[in-house]
């Protein structure tokens, strides 16, 4: 749990940075230091749960994040 939350805090922090910009995964990978295969399994359950959209590019390589009104509401956004 401790880890979702943080990784909730980064895009929180990137998403303030550049408000109405998704995220790239590659640049949350990195503001977590997650490697992209944890990255991805943690941003399932978090999607799951309500707290971000995903949207993955061709192939499912790379991709994109942003919080949902769900979880910039739980942050205080």
């Amino acid at each position: 749990m401790a880890a979702l939350a943080g990784l909730l805090e980064a895009l929180g922090r990137i998403e303030a940075e550049r408000p109405g910009k998704p995220c790239s995964l590659a640049k949350l990978s990195k503001q977590a230091g997650l490697p992209m295969s944890a990255l991805r399994r943690q941003l399932t359950l978090l999607e799951e749960a309500g707290l971000v959209a995903l949207t993955l590019d061709d192939g499912g390589v790379t991709g994109t994040i942003e919080l949902s009104p769900t979880g910039r509401q739980l942050l205080g956004h």
